[in-house]
């Protein structure tokens, strides 16, 4: 069980805390700024429109129990994952909310579903077929989201065949077809496009009404959708990337606050000359006496090769360059302008007074969205949780 500890992160002497371990490297994840994005976004979309937090990856690497926890303390109606046993990880660890499993399934993988009383995306009749046979094996009813494919071309029912597919899973008598959703692909790049996906899924809901068939939960917008299309709101939305304070686009006008933060501490610290090569493939030579810091992280933990003469830190509230390769474990950092020790705080992600180093910002530098760098930090690096 993951528990929440204060954030000292480690110690200059060397000893060891126990909230994290020897290695003085870590994660901090601020749920009050969890809180204040989760309120944000109701006061988007109101009262009446429910959320569904999209929790899958590990909550996108902030941590999945932890996370769901604050946000059923906020009160989220629903949380979304990707797999069964992110769905039954929350079951086990005591969450009663209801559960959207958004990827498919393999049709022998219908026990679990039912078991652990997991909602499932359908888009297809043989999943809805085993679904509906397992429920009654199980003596119960199985309630189900129908995935409708307006045009993102991955998982899903053509839009086309929509009505009469709805019509056929209606019929069975163990599922409970309780929601219908769409999802857009371009809502950040192609208004145009996203408006037509809004109206095909607007018609289809038309339809289904006309021949009186009630599914209560109608939803499409993710985070961009939810800021950009208010009528795509439906009357539940799955904020993913802004609940952690993270911007699907540059110069979003939403007072969102990061989540996550990265640190390490300095582990060793050494003078090199002029024309020294540092790490894997010299890429980078000193260009005069250089002061160099080493920090213990690398692409081991998720913090990208990508990075290697591009990223900065901040060591003592000044920025500093990573200069040479990032190693698997290790991170060079030119320290020359700086008075350092052994055992100083280094931020990677994170705000020291009024300079910041952003998620985003070590996107751009990988040429990635953010969503791939917050879930690439893996289990190595502990999280340490803030309220």
């Amino acid at each position: 069980m993951i528990t929440q500890i204060s954030a000292k992160g480690g110690s200059a002497s060397g000893r060891k805390n126990t909230s994290i371990g020897y290695r003085p490297t870590w994660i901090e994840i601020d749920l009050e700024a969890l809180k204040h994005n989760f309120y944000l976004i109701r006061n988007i979309v109101g009262k009446k429109v429910k959320i569904l937090v999209t929790v899958k990856s590990n909550a996108y690497g902030h941590g999945i129990i932890p996370v769901s926890g604050e946000l059923i303390n906020c009160g989220v109606d629903y949380l979304g994952v990707a797999t069964i046993d992110e769905g039954i990880l929350l079951r086990k660890n005591g969450f009663k909310i209801p559960i959207l499993v958004l990827g498919n399934i393999l049709i022998d993988h219908a026990e679990p579903i039912v078991k652990y009383n997991l909602c499932q995306a359908v888009s297809s009749i043989d999943l809805a077929c085993v679904l509906n046979k397992e429920a009654k094996k199980q003596n119960k009813i199985a309630n189900i989201h129908i995935k409708i494919d307006t045009g993102m071309g991955r998982l899903g029912i053509l839009h086309n065949d929509a009505l009469e597919f709805i019509k056929k899973i209606n019929n069975f008598s163990n599922l409970k077809i309780e929601g219908i959703f769409t999802h857009f692909p371009c809502a950040d790049t192609d208004k145009k496009f996203t408006l037509a996906q809004i109206n095909i899924f607007n018609k289809i809901i038309q339809d289904i009404d006309h021949i009186k068939i009630h599914i209560p939960l109608k939803h499409a917008a993710n985070s961009m959708g939810l800021i950009n299309y208010k009528n795509s709101h439906f009357n539940l939305v799955r904020p993913g990337l802004i609940i952690y304070g993270l911007s699907p686009v540059k110069d979003l006008k939403l007072k969102l606050k990061p989540v996550m933060s990265l640190y390490s501490r300095i582990i060793f610290i050494k003078d090199l000359p002029k024309g020294y090569g540092i790490s894997y493939g010299h890429i980078y030579k000193t260009k005069r006496k250089t002061s160099i810091a080493i920090l213990p992280i690398g692409y081991g933990d998720g913090y990208m090769r990508h990075f290697s003469n591009q990223a900065r830190v901040l060591v003592n509230g000044r920025f500093c360059p990573v200069i040479g390769r990032v190693c698997m474990d290790q991170v060079m950092v030119d320290v020359t302008m700086v008075n350092v020790k052994i055992g100083d705080k280094v931020t990677l992600i994170g705000q020291e007074n009024n300079k910041k180093i952003s998620v985003e910002e070590l996107a751009d530098f990988a040429d990635t969205i953010p969503y791939e760098i917050t879930c690439s930090f893996n289990n190595r690096i502990p999280r340490i949780y803030i309220n």
